[in-house]
């Protein structure tokens, strides 16, 4: 993934404020570690306000995708948690997408009839299993849901290796899905759901990610095909 270090912030006067916080932090160069965490939490609070209302990264100019990469990018510096995989307690629980470059999970938006709703990864740490969960809305009574569940195994102290084992698609009501927790509960104890289910057993469909900042409330991640990912804890 490429690391944009040159902002254009002529757009809008939104952007421009943002170069103004940027500039302040990214002159800093020597720190304590008192300062890292402040550090830190002036860059979070920069980059949240940079992605929020861009619906996930749909609705963000190529302006301000370039701008959103350059402040993850400088938090992802201050990461607070140099061994991220290892810190299973912050890692653990259900996130929440806020903003991505993927194009598969933005993709989903681009179908006739369809808009894409809350996105979930749920990582469960002690089993070393994840499942990313997308609601997707359109016709009435026919929100449905995309579900991938994944294994993974860490092979260093920010990257894991995943493999893709299962995949489920159907109708919300149909499988009466309320929460992601709720939904994986009802997998993992061999509910049959009224949905398309099938094992993945394709090679390509195995990668890597790395967990390049984490803390209580956020997480940044970078996969193998390049795309960015910002989540917080649901």
């Amino acid at each position: 993934m490429e690391r944009t270090s040159t902002l254009l912030w002529k757009e809008t006067p939104r952007v421009y404020h943002h170069k103004d916080k940027l500039q302040d932090f990214f002159q800093i160069q020597d720190f304590s570690k008192k300062d890292l965490g402040i550090l830190a939490m002036i860059g979070k609070e920069v980059l949240l306000e940079m992605i929020a209302g861009k619906n996930r990264g749909l609705l963000a100019s190529d302006t301000e995708k370039r701008a959103v990469l350059a402040a993850i990018a400088q938090l992802e510096d201050r990461n607070p948690t140099p061994r991220p995989v290892e810190a299973r307690d912050l890692l653990n629980g259900d996130w929440r997408l806020l903003y991505t470059t993927s194009r598969g999970i933005l993709g989903i938006d681009q179908f006739p009839f369809l808009k894409l709703g809350p996105v979930y990864q749920c990582v469960r740490a002690a089993e070393l299993k994840l499942y990313n969960i997308a609601e997707v809305y359109g016709l009435p009574l026919l929100e449905g849901l995309v579900s991938v569940a994944a294994r993974f195994q860490p092979v260093s102290e920010r990257r894991v290796n995943v493999k893709f084992e299962r995949s489920i698609l159907g109708l919300q009501r149909l499988i009466d899905y309320q929460t992601p927790s709720r939904f994986i509960e009802q997998i993992e104890s061999g509910q049959k759901l009224a949905a398309i289910n099938f094992n993945v057993e394709n090679r390509d469909q195995q990668g890597w990610l790395d967990i390049t900042y984490l803390d209580e409330d956020l997480r940044i991640g970078r996969g193998n095909e390049g795309s960015v990912f910002v989540l917080t804890k649901a």
